[in-house]
């Protein structure tokens, strides 16, 4: 008798694990069909093309710049579920290698916007704009989106032709997003289309 109860609770406990995995599987986007090649790959090799950058970052960049640098790459990650992106925030992007070892820009307004089981990302103000979709991707928060300069229109990561690699104008734009405190984010870029090799864009409010 308690033999079949204690099976008996076992085989509720995994049937109940196994919803969970469906319906956490059901909230999150199946999205990772939707990355293209080019950002893939741009992702495949974060950790040589971030190591490269930051080290010659931290060596050659101006001690102020290098700070805030280091300020804004402090801070273990939060799981990605548990993250609190929505709402505005301050955004200062850092970009390291290519032109010079590290360029500190000054702060801009950004905003994260929920859309069902991922975020809407924008970059309100500067010269420099981006806009598309924070989503969870094996795992992590990826950031899939379009880099525009100088006014030109906005366009949806989904819309670009399959084989557009960017130009001076617009920009294919991958990330990865963590959120290391109420108050602070980040979303790294390997391999940005033009001028650096890496960039940071650090998230305060």
């Amino acid at each position: 008798m308690c033999a079949h109860l204690r099976l008996s609770r076992l085989t509720c406990c995994v049937n109940m694990m196994r919803l969970a995995s469906l319906l956490i599987a059901l909230a999150l986007p199946a999205a990772a069909q939707d990355m293209r090649p080019q950002e893939a790959a741009r992702l495949a090799d974060f950790d040589a093309i971030a190591g490269v950058a930051l080290i010659g970052a931290l060596a050659e960049g101006s001690r102020g710049d290098v700070d805030l640098l280091q300020e804004a790459m402090a801070g273990v990650p939060l799981p990605a579920l548990q993250t609190t992106l929505a709402g505005d925030w301050s955004c200062r992007t850092f970009k390291l290698g290519g032109l010079l070892p590290l360029v500190a820009y000054a702060a801009f307004e950004c905003r994260i916007t929920p859309d069902g089981a991922r975020f809407v990302f924008e970059k309100l103000s500067g010269s420099q704009r981006t806009s598309g979709t924070i989503q969870i991707i094996d795992g992590q928060m990826i950031y899939l989106g379009v880099g525009t300069v100088n006014d030109a229109p906005q366009r949806a990561y989904a819309d670009l032709h399959p084989a557009f690699i960017g130009n001076g104008d617009v920009q294919p734009q991958v990330g990865i997003v963590e959120q290391s405190g109420p108050n602070s984010a980040r979303i790294l870029f390997p391999a940005p289309i033009v001028e650096s090799d890496f960039d940071v864009l650090w998230l305060t409010r």
